[in-house]
């Protein structure tokens, strides 16, 4: 999310690994949306094996997985968000407006009002 000259951007980790981030989510989004993880990552532009990496990623890291999935080629089949799937979702979301709230403080109008609009030209030593 950007605010004027700022750029927040919610992860969370597990160990090493980002759970969550704006990424996994609007991945999360695109498989709610689309029922499936093939359909979801050609809608946002990506490969099949990055997004089931994704996925698998979020699967193993959180205490219950966020996609079931349902092989089979019938009605049932594709993937889906699992109650705990959308309860992350939204709680993440949640998180991210909650930081969209920090483009109103006066810390950031100060900064903003010390900031160019462009770098100076580079120096050489």
């Amino acid at each position: 999310m950007r605010i004027g000259p700022l750029k927040i951007k919610a992860q969370l980790y597990c160990g090493d690994e980002i759970a969550m981030g704006p990424g996994k989510a609007d991945l999360l989004d695109a498989i709610d949306r689309e029922g499936s993880i093939s359909r979801a990552a050609a809608a946002m532009g990506m490969s099949y094996r990055r997004a089931w990496l994704l996925v698998d990623s979020m699967n193993r890291c959180f205490t219950a997985p966020l996609v079931e999935t349902h092989a089979g080629g019938g009605k049932a089949s594709g993937a889906r968000l699992s109650d705990t799937g959308r309860t992350v979702l939204t709680l993440y979301r949640r998180l991210e407006s909650n930081l969209g709230l920090v483009g109103d403080t006066d810390p950031l109008a100060m900064l903003e009002a010390a900031l160019r609009e462009e770098p100076l030209a580079h120096r050489a030593p």
